[in-house]
This record gives structure tokens, sequence and C-alpha cells, in this order.
């Protein structure tokens, strides 16, 4: 099959539907001999037209230039296979602050093997090899204890909070960049200073590991989890390689001088947490933790709407301690709130769903008893009633069985159109982030005996 020759405009992107664009483009077309029009991904359109002789001909693009050509080759390197339709719609203002972001923990990251090297002896006739050698052996060793305790310690919370955990790991992981450039000035601590700092490393390691694995779900489209990160590995290797460069020049310019080191790297770290806050504020979450899940349930009982990802992600916070969710664990066995037959009685007053709302008895905080057949929406609806619950009542309150009994068929009147809209406003209801534990139990099981 021979091109014709003809040289065709450059396309625009892939629409949501791109089988119903090319039939309209052929149905629509003035021109008799075009049978079929065609596109790689999100590449220019192909025309294949019908030749005097029967035989069927395209029209091929103009030769390539050489900054398509370069641009092309870029983005098979670096970007994930069929991009931009293979991604999230935020993956790319995404990348683009994180590349900037690693690009300026690379720098800080060799201002502060600098210091430690120095601190370890190197370039020092006096100092001992033997010294440095345990100096780093404990670093790793502590590190790798750190690392096991954390990931036993937090590992079920990282998904529930990807966003937060994710910027929480970059700021630790400045601190310890931080810790390990002081650590030089103060020779008597210079052991313990780099064992704190390698544990705090570690942790990062674990937080940033995990948080990564859980954008890349988000971001993966086509379930292409393998290739987002394949090339978010080639994205941050190239990142890393221009860091070392900069750093070659820079480096041996502030060696000299600790004020000079501690100017350049407050001066990156800056940059560096303000990407990490713009790259996490930049994802759009289609699944429910609990802040995303307070601020749409906020707006809905104040407005009766619901809020798309798109508008509830910039007003999730970011930082600990922010947010109004309601404390709510999701998942405990019965023990932990029912201690008599009398007391479950009062939990299943007025309750016809597959959970049981009611307060742990060892810390008065909300908890939710999950039945055996409860679903993901029965999860999303456990927590939606705890976060009015808590509104109306506490621990302390006498009436608080009372009031917990009012609310179910509060609940139970609006949770369908909640729902319903969480549905319609693109939020995913068949799984959550909820942060659920494992405990489920049956409470019916007499039933029409």
């Amino acid at each position: 099959m021979q091109p014709c020759g003809h040289v065709i405009p450059e396309a625009n992107h892939c629409p949501t539907y791109p089988t119903s664009r090319y039939r309209d483009e052929a149905v629509m077309s003035s021109d008799v001999s075009l049978v079929c029009t065609e596109r790689y991904g999100s590449g220019s359109v192909l025309k294949y037209r019908k030749c005097d002789d029967g035989t069927v001909r395209y029209d091929r693009p103009h030769p390539s230039s050489s900054y398509r050509h370069l641009r092309d080759c870029f983005m098979s390197l670096f970007l994930p296979h069929g991009f931009p339709d293979s991604v999230s719609e935020d993956y790319l203002e995404y990348q683009l602050w994180d590349t900037l972001q690693a690009f300026s923990s690379s720098v800080t990251g060799s201002l502060a093997t600098h210091a430690l090297l120095r601190g370890s002896g190197v370039g020092d006739s006096s100092a001992s090899v033997t010294a440095a050698t345990v100096t780093w052996i404990l670093r790793d060793g502590t590190g790798m204890v750190g690392r096991i305790l954390f990931a036993w310690m937090k590992g079920s919370r990282l998904d529930c909070d990807a966003k937060r955990w994710r910027l929480f790991a970059d700021v630790l992981n400045d601190v310890a960049i931080f810790m390990e450039i002081l650590a030089p000035v103060f020779p008597s601590c210079f052991t313990a200073t780099v064992c704190t700092a390698g544990i705090f490393k570690c942790i990062v390691g674990v937080a940033g590991g995990a948080t990564r694995a859980a954008l890349t779900v988000h971001q993966a489209r086509r379930d292409n989890m393998a290739d987002v990160c394949a090339k978010d590995g080639s994205q941050e290797t190239l990142v890393n390689l221009a860091g070392l460069l900069v750093s070659l020049v820079l480096v041996p310019m502030v060696s000299d001088s600790v004020w000079a080191t501690y100017l350049l790297f407050l001066v990156f770290t800056i940059l560096h947490l303000y990407a990490n806050y713009r790259a996490v504020h930049s994802v759009v979450m289609e699944t429910l933790n609990q802040s995303r899940l307070a601020i749409v349930l906020e707006h809905f009982l104040l407005e009766g709407g619901i809020l798309s990802p798109a508008k509830a992600n910039p007003k999730e916070p970011l930082l600990p301690g922010l947010g109004s969710q309601v404390s709510v664990d999701v998942g405990v066995p019965l023990s932990a709130v029912v201690s008599s037959v009398s007391e479950l009685e009062l939990l299943k007053k007025g309750n016809e769903s597959l959970y049981l709302l009611g307060w742990r008895r060892d810390t008065g905080r909300l908890a939710v008893v999950l039945h055996e057949r409860a679903a993901s929406t029965d999860v999303i609806r456990s927590v939606v009633h705890a976060e009015i619950l808590h509104r109306k009542t506490s621990y302390s309150d006498p009436f608080r069985f009372y009031i917990l009994a009012e609310t179910h068929g509060k609940v139970s009147r609006m949770f369908p159109d909640f729902c319903s809209g969480l549905r319609t406003s693109g939020w995913v209801t068949d799984r959550n982030l909820l942060d659920s534990d494992d405990w489920r139990a049956n409470w019916d099981i007499n039933k029409g005996l």
C-alpha cells in the first residue's frame, strides 16, 4: 500500500469516544474518495482513500521535523504507552512538580553526602577506617529496624491518606538531610545524628514507596501499572542525573563555606517542599477517604449537592491535624463496643443496616462493627452515619443511645440520594479508602427461628 503523498494537518488529541469521532469524520467529509480514517493513540489522523484503480491508499503526514522526532522519542522513553489517554488527567501536572522536587532533593542529597564523607574522616589522615565503617553499619542497621517498625505501625494507613503521607515523607526527608549536613559540626554526636537520620530516611523510603504505589493505581487507567511505574523510574533517573551534574558544579563551590552550604540547602529545600505540595495538591482521587468524605458530606448537608472529585480534592487537608472528619474506627470486633445483650439491643434499635455504630469501651471513640455481608457502600454509609452522630452527641451524653436510634432514620432517608449523587458526580463507591479493619460479625443469625 503506497502513500499518496498528501500532507495532512496536525490532529487534535483523541476525544473520550474516538470511534464516534472517526465515524463522524468519515460521514461529514465531502471527499467521496475517503473510505476510512485512523490514528495511533493521540497522534495524527491518517486518511485512507479509494484510488482509480480500486486500491486503497493513505495520506502520509509530512515527514516529521527533527523537533517532532525528538518529541516522539522523548514521549516513548519517559511517558506511559498511550499517553495521555492511558493515564489520569492529573498525571502530567503531578509529574512536572514531582520532577522539580526530585531535582531539588538530588542537589540537597549531594550536599548531605559531602557532609557525611567529611564527617566520616575522608581526607583526614588521622581518621580510622574501622570507625567510619562501624558508623555506616550502625546507620544502616538502625534504619532497617526503623523501616520494619514504621511499616508495622502505619502500613495500613498509607493507602487511606496517600497524599498526606507523601508530603510527610518529603518533609521528613528534608529533616534527615539537614541532620546529615549538621552532623560534622558536632563530632561528639556524629554517630547518633547519622543513625537518627538513617532511621528517618528509611521511614521516608517506606512511606514514599507505598504512597507512590497508591498514586500509580490512581494514575494507571488501562491496567498499565507496570508501564506507569517503569516510566516514572525512567523520569526519576533522568532527573537524578541532571541533579548530579548540577551538584558537580555547586558542591565544590560551597564546600569550603558552611554558611554557603546552609544557604544552598535552604533554597533547594524551599523549592523541594513547594514542588511537593503542588504535586500532591494536583492529584484528583476518585476514591473516598475520611477527609474527602467529610468534605463531600458537609457540602451535601449544607447545599444539597455533591461536590465532584475535581472540586473536593483541592479542599482536602494535607498537613497532619487539619480537617474536621470524625475519629471513627471501622471494622472493630463486637467486644470493643458491646459488653452485654442489652447494649447490643440498644445498638440494633432502629437499625436495619449492615453495621452497628457505637462507642468503644476503652477509648470512647466512635466505632463501627461491620456485618459479614457488608459491602463498600455499607462502609461508606457507616462513616457518614458516624459523621452525623458526631455532630449531635458525645460519649459522655447520657442520651446518646436515644440520639443514635434517631439518626438511623435520618441516615436511611438521606443516604440513597447521597450515594446516587456520589456515583453521578464521578466518585467510586464499589471500593473505598476508609481504613476498615477485617473484623466481621453476624448479629441476625436467629432471625426467622
